[in-house]
């Protein structure tokens, strides 16, 4: 849980920032109800913030809200995954091609140095810091071409991805594949080769639409259908 003593952040959104964090980590599964009520108890603050919270995350299709029922963690919708993956293609295929043409050694050796942690999160069968150091990658791919806000507006868009992305390494899937594109990726940076750059993103991005079958056959009470 984020701890607003460690962030310059006002109350609303260390409240919004938390729950979500706890949305994308699983911590709160797909389907699991939420309070109001318990939030504001837990985290010490009053009703409104989290309120505002909700409503938050309401728009960011992650609560639902059920009359007479109360507030729910949403299911993982897989149209609105493959929606995400579409946009998040158009968007990384352009961004490795820039990468591919003006990244300097700073920027490859951030890439080098996320690999290298990578890989023993690998070895250790650490999927906690694997999931974030894989977030990781493809942030500094976007910081490095300076679309940082580009990958930010995908960020906001991936919520479903980004859950099944978790799901799938708490199963321990893919996790060859996934490291190795990664180096893939930034040898083909370093070479300029951006066909071989392109393809790789895109085999990459494709590898949660092999997942999703034995994801839903592992936790079918997680999808929406």
């Amino acid at each position: 849980m984020l701890n607003r003593t460690d962030f310059k952040m006002s109350t609303r959104d260390f409240v919004y920032e938390t729950i979500r964090e706890s949305i994308m980590t699983l911590d709160l599964p797909p389907g699991s109800a939420i309070s109001e009520k318990e939030i504001a108890e837990e985290l010490e603050v009053s009703r409104t913030p989290v309120r505002e919270a909700f409503l938050r995350l309401t728009e960011d299709e992650l609560l639902m809200v059920l009359p007479q029922r109360g507030s729910f963690v949403t299911l993982i919708d897989l149209d609105h995954v493959e929606e995400a993956r579409f946009l998040r293609e158009q968007a990384e295929v352009g961004i490795i091609r820039l990468a591919c043409d003006s990244f300097n050694d700073y920027c490859l050796q951030q890439l080098e140095i996320n690999i290298e942690k990578q890989k023993q999160a690998k070895k250790t069968e650490d999927e906690k810091t694997l999931f974030v150091l894989d977030k990781e990658f493809h942030r500094l791919l976007a910081e490095g071409t300076k679309k940082l806000r580009v990958w930010k507006v995908i960020q906001k868009m991936d919520t479903h991805s980004n859950r099944l992305r978790k799901l799938s390494m708490e199963l321990k899937l893919n996790w060859d594949q996934l490291v190795e594109h990664h180096g893939e990726m930034v040898s083909a940076i370093k070479t300029k080769d951006c066909e071989r750059a392109e393809v790789l993103v895109r085999t990459h991005l494709g590898l949660l639409q092999y997942d999703q079958k034995a994801l839903r056959l592992e936790h079918p009470e997680y999808f929406s259908k």
